[in-house]
């Protein structure tokens, strides 16, 4: 019978509870299309590093499906109690081992009546062992190094040569075989002919094709130095190089190579190419059995927990603990935004990451030296505050404290409160800007008449006195136009806000707040229902993915979620508050006199209905 899968809903679609062994265990057989990620990174996370190097069988920096797979199966090979895998313990029971060697290596490293070998046991001994295999490993290298330092730079100087040398003396004991072959062995007039049609340069791979010297029955490699030495000169650089780091150190100055020297030095060079493939990756079995120790105890504690931020995003979406692509809490502009990753690139990030259609603070955090770089979902309140060049601080997931500082913003809407007093915003930043626009305007308009006045005032006293001009006459007719343009505006504005509040003063009293709700409704509704559309569609998905994840669903960030998402500062329950500020700004009467004219203009208004 197959096994019964549980799912439960969140972000917008079902994902697989992962909460028994039994689970892990049958994830081989869950369809991968209903997996949340098939693919996470093994840096920029919050996990084990050794874990994830481990799990990382190819070394890509990936961890893949499969590999997490691999990992549940190699697990469960080995484990005579597979329920150890959702225990949440902090190693392995020696009780729930099965292989023998493992067993054995586990009951070496535990005093008497040990039950259990913890994580950390395990990696100190596989460190141990480790480090005892690679001493030994380099103290029998001093046999291994002929030339001593110099060993490793003759061998690949012979490595760079050993194909061409070989094919050399190939062709030189096919000329001893039959004289025929002397010439044929060689280099072909027609080789040459084609050589003469087209620009060369030493390292033309036509030329290195040729042989390496002229071949002949007991020829040698000509060793000598200079454009006459008979050595083809693409080869010429690294035959000088093989001279001089292998041939004299070893066997001393002479004018050509032998077949018999070249014997000779390749012996002599083979034992520190053997002691180089012995290096420890191949360690003792005792030291296998330890690696395999570690291997198992991190398994049965990380297994589980991986596989809910990986096949699932049960820690992310259940507010049960940190999902591990959260990496800390970022405290900025009075909220903590807690959806925090990584980031290598803000620029390259960014061009994914904006498709998540959600508002993103990318941050440059210092701390005694180091630097990361980070983005923040900032999912609560508004961003009105929320620049370049701002300060918060952000908390990692250690609990250690970074200075943070905006360098770059990917602007979406964040709440449906926003959203509703952004017209009433816009319209009072619009206001503002006139109103100070007009001001400058004004100010540097009397600024320029005082200016004027001022040099008109010097030219008069040193000037001679001149007769006063003629009054100009008063013209009547532009003042008159112009108080008949004023009294037009100030009408047509009365007219109209008389119409608005002759229209509200006839409604029921019962009807005027309706009335004004439906004209907020009418100025906000569009702003509101834009962000709504876009506060649903936010998706987890993009922001995952610029940092090299395979997210396999559409992770939504509904609008509960996400308010959940980044805190707003709150005074502590049972707070006293004290509302008298000392420093309040004072009562202006003009607030008064407003007042007052409203009412006398509502009077007025029932009076001649």
């Amino acid at each position: 019978m197959s096994h019964q899968w549980k799912f439960f809903r969140a972000g917008g679609f079902d994902q697989v509870r992962v909460d028994t062994a039994a689970d892990l265990l049958n994830l081989r057989e869950l369809d991968q299309k209903l997996w949340v990620a098939l693919s996470c990174p093994t840096k920029g996370i919050e996990f084990d590093a050794r874990t994830l190097e481990l799990l990382d069988s190819d070394a890509d920096g990936h961890i893949r499906a499969p590999e997490l797979l691999a990992a549940i199966d190699w697990a469960a090979a080995r484990l005579a109690d597979a329920t150890v895998l959702e225990q949440k313990l902090d190693g392995v029971p020696l009780a729930a081992i099965k292989e023998e060697t493992i067993l054995a290596a586990a009951k070496g490293l535990l005093p008497d009546g040990g039950a259990m070998i913890s994580v950390a046991a395990a990696s100190t001994a596989e460190a141990e062992y480790t480090a005892r295999a690679l001493a030994a490993w380099e103290a029998s290298g001093n046999a291994a190094r002929p030339l001593g330092d110099a060993t490793e730079a003759a061998c690949a100087a012979l490595a760079a040569v050993k194909d061409k040398l070989d094919d050399f003396f190939v062709r030189c004991r096919l000329a001893a075989f039959d004289e025929r072959a002397g010439d044929a062995m060689n280099a072909s007039d027609d080789s040459f002919k084609a050589l003469g049609g087209v620009t060369l340069t030493n390292s033309h791979s036509d030329i290195a094709a040729l042989p390496l010297a002229r071949v002949g029955a007991g020829s040698t490699v000509p060793l000598g130095a200079g454009i006459d030495s008979g050595i083809n000169p693409a080869w010429a650089e690294r035959i000088g190089a093989l001279r001089e780091a292998v041939v004299v150190p070893l066997l001393g100055a002479r004018p050509g190579l032998s077949e018999s020297d070249w014997l000779a030095v390749q012996d002599q060079l083979a034992v520190y190419n053997a002691w180089q493939a012995a290096k420890p990756a191949g360690l003792p079995p005792e030291a296998e059995a330890v690696r395999d120790l570690e291997r198992l105890a991190r398994y049965v504690r990380d297994l589980l927990p991986l596989a809910n931020n990986f096949v699932a995003f049960r820690d992310f979406y259940t507010r049960q603990g940190k999902a591990t692509f959260q990496i800390g809490t970022l405290y900025l502009d009075g909220r903590s935004a807690e959806l925090c990753v990584a980031v290598a690139d803000a620029g390259k990030h960014a061009a994914l990451a904006g498709l998540s259609r959600i508002c993103l603070v990318y941050c440059d955090c210092v701390r005694n030296g180091e630097k990361i770089s980070i983005a923040a979902a900032f999912t609560a309140g508004d961003s009105d505050q929320l620049m370049a060049l701002r300060n918060g601080v952000f908390y990692d997931r250690q609990g250690r404290d970074w200075d943070a500082t905006i360098t770059k913003i990917v602007d979406h809407p964040i709440s449906l409160r926003q959203a509703f007093w952004s017209p009433y915003k816009k319209l009072a930043r619009m206001v503002g800007e006139q109103l100070q626009k007009l001001a400058a305007s004004k100010a540097a308009g009397v600024e320029g008449k005082l200016a004027e006045a001022a040099v008109a005032t010097a030219k008069k006293a040193d000037a001679p006195p001149k007769p006063a001009p003629a009054q100009q006459a008063f013209d009547v007719g532009k003042f008159a136009g112009i108080f008949a343009a004023i009294g037009l505006a100030v009408g047509a504005i009365g007219t109209a806000v008389a119409s608005m509040l002759t229209g509200l003063l006839g409604l029921h009293w019962w009807q005027i707040p309706i009335a004004l709700a439906g004209l907020m409704l009418l100025i906000s509704g569009p702003a509101v229902i834009l962000a709504w559309f876009k506060l649903r569609s936010r998706n987890l998905g993009p922001l995952l993915d610029a940092n090299g994840w395979a997210v396999n669903a559409r992770a939504r960030i509904n609008i509960p979620f996400g308010t959940s998402l980044t805190q707003m500062a709150q005074l502590p329950e049972g707070a006293q508050r004290a509302l008298t500020d000392p420093y309040a700004e004072k009562e202006q009467p003009w607030k008064t006199y407003v007042a007052f004219a409203i009412i006398a203009f509502v009077a007025l208004l029932y009076w001649t209905r």
